[in-house]
């Protein structure tokens, strides 16, 4: 299956330099091309792409405004959005995290790594690794919104589930996860679905910054 693909950003050496690299790959497909937030909100619904590769600063609607309008309109399909960054603006990249991102990248990352990171967020995942996402909510959290408030929605978990998220939260794999609790991975698996699901999230990146915002996990913590 061939994975359709935007590229938003306002220069265009750096969008013709990322079509280049996807479209040598059999199964990736650049369906579209936008120079901002706004055109990317335009050329989504124009081209229904399976996933956004997304620049950060753009003029007109930056890419975290882009994130969230692209999110909200469809929260429980595609496309799915992998954020680019720069190390300076790591709070940019926690607001499309929140907004409703699956991930971020540098820019600089080497060709590799992107096309594997396109990969893991068009099968469903996240490329953010959570104790890397932990990071940026611990230096970024007490910025960005009102204090925590628990999400009514936890009150669907279950007890276990409710452990599962915090380990989550936490950083740990599916395999740690189970060997912590003394379950089989399988089962693990099954609870995060679970969990995504009561919780109506995209993935493990959203599961940490909800841990976050409603208080389960304490910046610096």
């Amino acid at each position: 299956m061939t994975v359709r693909i935007v590229i938003a950003d306002d220069q265009a050496l750096v969008r013709a330099g990322f079509r280049m690299v996807l479209d040598s790959q059999p199964d990736l497909e650049v369906v579209g091309e936008a120079i901002d937030g706004a055109d990317a909100l335009r050329v989504v619904e124009r081209t229904r792409p399976d996933l956004v590769v997304m620049d950060v600063r753009m003029p007109t609607m930056d890419g975290v405004e882009a994130t969230r309008r692209i999110c909200l309109d469809r929260p429980a399909g595609p496309p799915r959005v992998l954020v680019l960054t720069t190390f300076d603006t790591e709070a940019d990249a926690f607001a499309a995290l929140r907004a409703g991102a699956s991930g971020f990248l540098l820019k600089n990352v080497p060709p590799e790594e992107l096309l594997a990171a396109i990969r893991v967020v068009a099968a469903g995942d996240s490329v953010v690794a959570p104790p890397i996402t932990r990071r940026l909510l611990d230096r970024f959290a007490g910025q960005l919104g009102p204090g925590p408030a628990e999400d009514p929605r936890l009150a669907l978990l279950t007890d276990r589930e409710r452990e599962v998220l915090l380990l989550v939260a936490e950083g740990l794999s599916n395999a740690e996860i189970a060997a912590r609790v003394h379950v089989a991975e399988a089962t693990v698996k099954t609870h995060v679905g679970r969990i995504l699901a009561k919780l109506r999230l995209r993935d493990r990146v959203q599961v940490v910054v909800l841990a976050y915002e409603s208080g389960l996990v304490v910046p610096g913590g």
